[in-house]
């Protein structure tokens, strides 16, 4: 402990002549009476003069201590805020890191509101066009590769140079990224749409062809989805690797909690505004069938090319940071004062390996470093706990909107609504109350680690729970009801409606007066119906002899009415309450996750590890994440579109216990892993040296004393 007092008093003393790099507020108060236009010209001859001074120091002949010390000072050095070498005086208010904070959190939620859209558009144009898939693998994978193929050579060299220019970058890579989702819509779609009728029991029906959009709309959309996808996987490396490895470097070590936080927090939440605002774009594709004309055609093309100003205002929003990241400088004012009182020892990483070792800027050194990040058994078991950490939100935000659609019977603009206003930003709550909790309380990677197994323990406690929740099935002929006996399970056809010849490509949901659910109205073996105050009425139903009867205004009986049957469930407020619960509990996990993996390397390698463990955090998590929660809503569907287009298309129904048990069990089992990976890495570093273990914060103002009390009691 007192040698590292030592240690750190050189550090202090050169830390301090870069204050004074900015002309004082009193001379600048100078400049202004006497020159105003004159004074950014002295700003900048002073900040350009300053740093020829240092060179000219460093060049002579210095002892190889302090000028080793002096390189590591000028690779954090402070810089007044301007462009180039041009420094506003009146801007240098702003040159710290909480107005970093907020224009990098303007940033991160605009391109996460874009990810919310782009994942919505996907999903709308998946389902029109019945895409195969390999077509679906590419357009949901290709932001996830992309990232991970330049994610390390960013992180290393990156976080050698001017991280706050790196960002700038992706600044106009989000913005121009947006630009090329939205070229499609504004393109024009040129659908291909025909007249149909109801799907009633009849004779005759004109029934539509394959709604696909035209060739050259189809192939557009794949082209500038995959390259805006590309583009944004890209512009996602400066924002959470460099952008975050960054933020820690300026702040308090335990502070540092509260800030990425907020980060997080910010991301999540523009995820959750995306689908808030792709909501109501989507109900032009809800899976039923209704009587169309070809202005309910046009409308619905209208509707759809609607998504394209969306995109447009993402991209202005996300270009408005282009300048103010610009004027940033190389360290953010106060990071030098901030950090001379931080002494951190490169914890996990074997000193034979890094004692008086610099990784240059090439591929060799770029390979060594990560040869030695990955030799490391507890940053890849830290790794791999937060690729199972994210495999929740993953199933909150992919699985979460089909779940309370198909469970408490709402639309898919109602359910992605409730998902995206109120149950995702659970996770946002989460990550700022995690970060608060830990820097408030000061914690050491063990109380890191211990934190995020009790948070998760608790999250499985209340995922059992949610497995309760859940409504009964609600009769459906041919499905779960056999027609009262005249009929076969599994079988949508009966003798009461195998003269109606229909079709179970146009499904239209249909409740009987028997509270039993119908395919659609011709399955129900209606042959008449009406519209009364906005709702579709059904008559002469030969499949329907039972229930109540009830008569309109003009003295006909009622045998159906479009939409599924009152499940007489109750449950969804309670739903809510206990999913939302899990996933803030779930959250807290986030932020001391990340925390402790900068916190086990050396200061110089944290971008690099950010950068490995983006990577494996794709590989374990992101990627097969979705690919997994598809597969577990699939096995879950009891009867699918299987004659639309000639291919096998969406699921019409599915099985609610089924699925409320699959989708808690996914998320239980991804919890368990987390356990599992912090506790490994938890016992492995009991087993770390002692004077490896902690960070030790130490006050500048007091490394004097410290020193004579060292030379004190050496004598």
């Amino acid at each position: 402990m007192q040698e590292a007092l030592v240690e750190v008093e050189p550090r202090a003393a050169l830390a301090q002549p870069a204050e004074n790099t900015v002309p004082s507020e009193a001379e600048a108060g100078k400049a202004r009476g006497k020159y105003p236009r004159f004074r950014i010209f002295t700003a900048s001859l002073i900040k350009f003069g300053s740093f020829k001074k240092r060179e000219r120091d460093q060049a002579g002949s210095t002892a190889p201590s302090i000028k080793k010390v002096r390189e590591e000072q000028k690779e954090s050095l402070e810089g007044p805020c301007g462009l180039g070498c041009m420094a506003f005086p009146r801007c240098q208010r702003f040159n710290n890191i909480r107005c970093f904070l907020i224009f990098f959190c303007i940033l991160v939620t605009s391109q996460c509101i874009v990810f919310g859209l782009v994942d919505l558009s996907t999903d709308n144009f998946q389902k029109e066009n019945h895409l195969k898939t390999t077509e679906n693998l590419v357009l949901s994978l290709t932001y996830d590769i992309s990232s991970c193929l330049v994610v390390v050579f960013i992180a290393y060299y990156g976080g050698k140079g001017n991280i706050p220019g790196w960002i700038t970058v992706s600044s106009f890579l989000v913005g121009s990224g947006s630009l090329l989702f939205a070229f499609p819509y504004f393109s024009g779609g040129n659908y291909k749409m025909t007249v149909e009728t109801e799907d009633i029991c009849q004779e005759m029906k004109m029934v539509k062809a394959c709604k696909k959009a035209s060739l050259s709309f189809r192939s557009k959309y794949m082209t500038f989805f995959i390259l805006g996808q590309s583009v944004q996987g890209i512009a996602a490396i400066p924002l959470y690797v460099l952008g975050i490895t960054f933020i820690y470097n300026s702040v308090a070590t335990h502070s540092a909690g509260i800030y990425l936080g907020l980060v997080e927090a910010a991301g999540i939440l523009g995820y959750a505004l995306g689908y808030a605002i792709g909501a109501p774009l989507i109900k032009a594709s809800v899976n039923s069938t209704f009587e169309k004309s070809v202005e309910d055609s046009d409308d619905n093309e209208r509707w759809q090319q609607s998504w394209w100003i969306h995109f447009v205002i993402i991209a202005v929003i996300a270009w408005s940071t282009l300048i103010p990241f610009s004027c940033f400088p190389h360290g953010i004012r106060g990071t030098a004062r901030i950090k001379a009182g931080e002494h951190k020892q490169p914890h996990l990483l074997d000193r034979d390996q890094t004692k008086d070792q610099e990784f240059a800027a090439s591929i060799k050194d770029l390979f060594a470093t990560f040869g030695i990040l990955i030799k490391n058994p507890m940053f890849v078991y830290l790794s791999l706990s937060r690729a199972s950490e994210s495999l929740v939100m993953i199933g909150a935000s992919e699985f979460l909107p089909i779940y309370i659609e198909n469970q408490f019977i709402l639309t898919p603009s109602e359910a992605t609504t409730l998902a995206g206003l109120v149950l995702i930003p659970g996770g946002a709550l989460g990550q700022i109350l995690g970060g608060i909790i830990i820097s408030k309380l000061k914690m050491s990677c063990k109380g890191l680690m211990r934190f995020v197994m009790v948070t998760s323990a608790v999250t499985l406690v209340l995922l059992a729970f949610v497995i309760f929740v859940h409504c009964d099935s609600i009769p459906f002929a041919g499905i779960t009801e056999d027609y009262g006996g005249t009929g076969q399970l599994g079988n949508l056809t009966a003798p009461c409606n195998s003269h109606c010849k229909c079709s179970s490509s146009f499904y239209s949901a249909t409740c009987g007066r028997n509270d039993i659910g119908y395919f659609s109205p011709c399955f129900a073996g209606c042959t008449y119906s009406k519209t009364l105050k906005n709702h579709k009425t059904y008559y002469n139903c030969s499949c329907i002899k039972e229930g109540l009867t009830t008569s309109d205004n003009q003295g006909d009986f009622i045998d159906a009415r479009h939409g599924t049957c009152d499940s007489k469930c109750y449950k969804l407020p309670l739903f809510i309450a206990f999913i939302f619960s899990t996933i803030v509990f779930s959250a807290f996990a986030g932020i001391p996750s990340i925390l402790t993996i900068l916190r086990i390397v050396s200061d110089k390698q944290r971008s690099l590890a950010m950068g490995v463990t983006f990577v494996i955090l794709r590989i374990f998590g992101t990627i097969p994440g979705p690919v997994i929660f598809k597969i577990v809503g699939e096995t879950s569907c009891i009867l699918r579109d299987t004659e639309r287009c000639g291919s096998i298309g969406s699921c019409w129904i599915y099985n609610k216990t089924k699925m409320a048990y699959l989708l808690a069990g996914v998320c239980f089992i991804c919890k368990v892993v987390t356990i599992f990976f912090t506790a490994i890495a938890f016992g492995l570093y009991k087993y770390l040296p002692q004077e490896n273990s902690d960070v030790l914060p130490t006050v500048v103002k007091n490394l004097k004393v410290k020193k004579k009390e060292r030379t004190g009691s050496s004598l």
